[in-house]
């Protein structure tokens, strides 16, 4: 038996938790990406970019679920042996620009951004190491009207794109109410900083586990279903049953009762009690309920820089999972406020406060609704080649084509007639321009439509019918190429 031969080729092959985008997708990304922008601008927002890479030191330490400085971030040296390190959000690099130009920019600073963000991360189910979000940011306000205006800025938005009050809320907690829950259970000053995460942490864990999950973590820890065990805060049964009344906290007009007894004695928990408070009052003034924007004490948000209100759009329909089973979509996005970001680089505090999206994560819900298609659009009109000493005849119509604002292209491969046709269906073409020696002599076009005509030879039983019928194809004056086509290609649409 013979060896196969050996080959030099390479493997092709995506790494992991990467996946490719096709022009369906990429194309109901933009649709949808333009309705977000459209209400951030109506908000008065502008838009600003930076750059995918930054300095590793700029981008902080602040990622969740992150043990050892720099882990979760793709990292790499210059030639300078200055460490640089690709975003892992955009609020960061966001702190880095307003720093860099603070002087320059108007205050408050009102921006967006939407670009791709990057997790050295173990991938997984919906879990990918490249994802884009679109990001409105308030720099340089620090009533809780800005962080008020995030919320319903969010809650437009997901109506915007086709979302339905009761499909979706906005959850809005404070992060210094939990800091003096914190401080009342003994967790207050620097020493204790790693347990606080650990709280946050295992808190930000109670849609995935439930209070009985939430509990193990926050005491000696958690053994999952693998086996793999993660250890817990290490708090007594009386520390663990307060964090779980606040957590548990009825989102209801008694609520800031309740918070304000769990944090008696914190000058800081009290404060985030009454920014609470200010954010309910505004957002009620402006027309938004408890169906579209509630208080919420178990939102807590993964990320360290968080320093007051944190916010969270959740979507409330059910879909199912890839086993068959009901299953929510949960958090599309989420932000709060973060006073310190900017101030690292500077020698005063300046507040900010901001809002992110998912857009992958949204995306796939709004398919799920049936609100966004990422079926393939149609595809240009394709001129075929049948006379290869004509191609400048073929040329001038797809020029005609396009200069009526007809997207068009003319087959430029080597196959005959047969292949062509075959390759405006891969392409998903509204129709074929086809024009041999006879038609030419004659001066006429032969226009094929080839979703009618698919319609059409499903009926019919066999090949020399259907040459005979050429199902959906029709002859017209060169003159009048434009308007046909035209004609099949505004029907398709």
């Amino acid at each position: 038996m013979a060896e196969k031969p050996k080959t030099n080729a390479l493997k092709a092959r995506l790494p992991r938790g990467l996946v490719d985008r096709h022009a369906g997708t990429i194309k109901a990304t933009e649709r949808m990406l333009a309705a977000i922008r459209e209400v951030y601008e109506r908000y008065g927002f502008e838009p600003v970019e930076t750059p995918l890479i930054e300095y590793t030191d700029a981008l902080g330490k602040f990622l969740p679920d992150q043990d050892r400085p720099n882990e979760g971030v793709f990292s790499f040296q210059d030639d300078d042996e200055q460490w640089l390190s690709l975003r892992y959000d955009l609020t960061a690099p966001l702190a880095r620009y307003v720093a860099e130009n603070f002087d320059a920019l108007p205050k408050p600073y009102r921006s967006y951004r939407a670009g791709w963000v990057f997790r050295n991360e173990k991938p997984g189910p919906g879990r990918f190491r490249q994802f884009m979000q679109f990001d409105a940011d308030t720099i340089g306000a620090a009533s809780p009207a800005a962080d008020a205006e995030m919320c319903m800025m969010m809650a437009d938005t997901l109506e915007a794109l086709g979302l339905e009050r009761g499909q979706y809320v906005i959850r809005v907690n404070n992060r210094k109410v939990l800091d003096g829950v914190m401080e009342a259970i003994g967790l207050a000053g620097e020493e204790n900083a790693g347990r606080r995460l650990t709280v946050l942490r295992a808190i930000d864990k109670l849609d995935k586990f439930g209070p009985q999950g939430v509990r193990l973590l926050l005491g000696e820890g958690r053994k999952d279903e693998s086996g793999d065990f993660t250890k817990g805060a290490g708090l007594d049964d009386a520390s663990i049953d307060k964090m779980l009344a606040y957590v548990g906290t009825a989102s209801d007009s008694g609520a800031f009762v309740s918070l304000r007894k769990l944090v008696e004695g914190s000058q800081s928990g009290l404060s985030g009690v009454g920014e609470l408070e200010e954010i309910e009052t505004l957002i009620k003034a402006a027309g938004y309920g408890p169906d579209r924007i509630k208080i919420d004490p178990s939102v807590v948000r993964g990320l360290e820089y968080y320093t007051g209100p944190v916010f969270e759009a959740e979507l409330l329909f059910e879909t199912v999972n890839e086993k068959g089973e009901p299953a929510r979509f949960g958090s599309i996005g989420g932000g709060g406020r973060y006073d310190g970001l900017v101030g690292r680089f500077r020698s005063e505090s300046v507040p900010g406060t901001g809002f992110s999206i998912g857009v992958s994560r949204l995306m796939a819900a709004l398919s799920a609704l049936g609100k966004i298609s990422a079926a393939p659009e149609p595809g240009p009109v394709v001129v075929t080649v049948f006379d290869r000493d004509r191609m400048g005849d073929y040329q001038r119509m797809v020029k005609v084509l396009r200069d009526a604002g007809i997207r068009a292209e003319l087959y430029l491969g080597g196959s005959g007639p047969k292949a062509q046709l075959k390759y405006a269906d891969k392409r998903n073409s509204p129709c074929v321009v086809i024009q041999g020696g006879d038609e030419k002599a004659k001066g006429v076009v032969q226009i094929k439509d080839l979703a009618l005509g698919k319609q059409m030879s499903a009926d019919i039983a066999d090949n020399a019918t259907w040459r005979e019928e050429r199902p959906a194809q029709v002859e017209v004056p060169e003159s009048d190429l434009v308007a046909a086509v035209r004609r099949i290609v505004e029907g398709d649409a």
